[in-house]
């Protein structure tokens, strides 16, 4: 019985505590000039730039894995 009324209560002190979602009243929602968008599109074009040869570079290194090495370790005098 304690746990319900704690239930219960706690319920009722976050559903007292909601309150509607107004939205934004304006007109105008964009207001940025076209520098900002070529500005923005230059940064998306570096980005998309610096992922191919990271997805190239990852997928060499998950084939060198999945490979393994099947040369023979070079013996050394040191190790024996």
């Amino acid at each position: 019985m304690r746990k319900q009324y704690l239930l219960i209560n706690t319920l009722a002190v976050w559903l007292a505590t909601i309150t509607n979602a107004y939205a934004a009243e304006t007109t105008k929602v964009y207001s940025s000039g076209i520098l900002v968008l070529i500005f923005i599109g230059f940064c998306a074009l570096v980005v998309v730039a610096q992922l191919i040869p990271a997805i190239l570079v990852l997928m060499g290194v998950i084939k060198g894995f999945v490979k393994g090495s099947k040369e023979k370790p070079i013996e050394v005098e040191a190790n024996k």
